[in-house]
């Protein structure tokens, strides 16, 4: 039976992975941190490791350890980090720091199977927006600009993978990930329950997304497929108006009437700044930062799948229309709605 590590298990990408993972028979071990929640991890099938990412050397040890008395692991699949920090030097431990030290114990432990393979998940937003003037979608070959704490968090997280020569894996980059149990998509829902679709800036906005099941299964191709220590960016195939989130929850609601505001960028930035101060000033992890406003200001996010689409066998099942039908529906099962 093929073994697999995935970390970020808690949450909601990871314990979509994880669920896929168990489905296909594999020995499947959710990483945690001590505290990390187990909420969506009730399969009985699913084996835990407790993992200490703060620290290079007690990682290795742990580790060490697991191969000693288990064996090594066919397959990691590396989906723990943070998108929201109070600071820049935050999103660089949990996003960066982490998975260099994550990579480095696996060599050092042998941990992963000398033929084994580590799938990372990144961002589109690493790439910053590159082609905000010619509106053309982002390819592998743009040079990431990358203009958030977080998507420098990522890309010099790849960076690090990139040093160690020895590592085989694949980096993926999708684009705005959403489905059941996500957090950010249901903030736009519940507002739009509340009967307001709020759009950000008053040029027009070129959006994409992917359902999470999508993306899982591009991370379970990347484990075979593709070739090694490459990136590949990920949508579903097509592109939104800013507005077609909102119709699209509006309709799964079934809400008669929705006030639709733009917001002009501008005063975006101010509220943005405001909610950022507001929240050093308390200590909180803020919702809306200059960070957030960047992402909302980005008028293009086309990207190009094809290298996905021929070298990993990606092909997106769920366009946007059917993926919110899903969420919408898990939201209301689940009391979010």
């Amino acid at each position: 039976m093929e073994k697999i590590l995935i970390t970020g298990a808690s949450g909601f990408i990871g314990s979509s992975l994880v669920e896929r993972a168990l489905s296909d028979g594999m020995e499947t071990w959710a990483a945690m941190r001590a505290n990390s929640s187990r909420k969506f991890l009730n399969d009985s099938r699913t084996q835990f490791i407790t993992l200490d990412f703060s620290d290079q050397q007690i990682l290795t040890q742990q580790l060490q350890e697991f191969v000693d008395k288990h064996g090594s692991f066919d397959y990691v699949i590396h989906a723990a980090g943070a998108t929201k920090c109070r600071t820049e030097e935050e999103f660089t431990e949990a996003n960066a720091s982490v998975t260099g030290r994550l990579a480095m114990a696996l060599l050092l432990s042998g941990a992963l199977h000398k033929d084994g393979r580590m799938v990372f998940i990144s961002s589109l937003s690493t790439y910053g927006p590159v082609h905000e003037e010619d509106g053309q979608p982002i390819v592998e070959e743009d040079v990431p600009a990358p203009d958030t704490a977080y998507a420098r968090s990522k890309l010099l997280a790849e960076n690090y993978l990139a040093d160690l020569k020895d590592l085989n894996y694949v980096t993926l980059r999708p684009t705005g990930v959403y489905g059941p149990r996500e957090r950010d998509y249901y903030i736009l829902a519940k507002t739009v329950k509340r009967g307001i679709d709020v759009a950000a800036g008053l040029r027009p906005q070129v959006l994409t997304f992917i359902y999470v099941d999508d993306l899982v299964e591009a991370a379970f191709l990347a484990l075979h497929k593709g070739a090694p220590r490459r990136a590949y960016l990920l949508t579903d195939g097509a592109e939104y108006d800013s507005r077609e989130f909102g119709r699209l929850v509006q309709k799964e609601l079934k809400i008669k009437h929705v006030i639709r505001l733009t917001v002009p960028l501008w005063l975006l930035r101010v509220v943005c700044a405001c909610g950022g101060l507001v929240a050093r000033l308390t200590g909180n992890i803020p919702t809306l930062n200059l960070d957030k406003y960047r992402i909302m200001r980005q008028r293009n996010w086309r990207a190009d799948i094809t290298p996905a689409r021929e070298e990993l066998g990606f092909e997106p099942k769920f366009k946007l229309a059917e993926g919110v039908r899903y969420t919408v529906a898990w939201y209301r099962r689940n009391g979010w709605l």
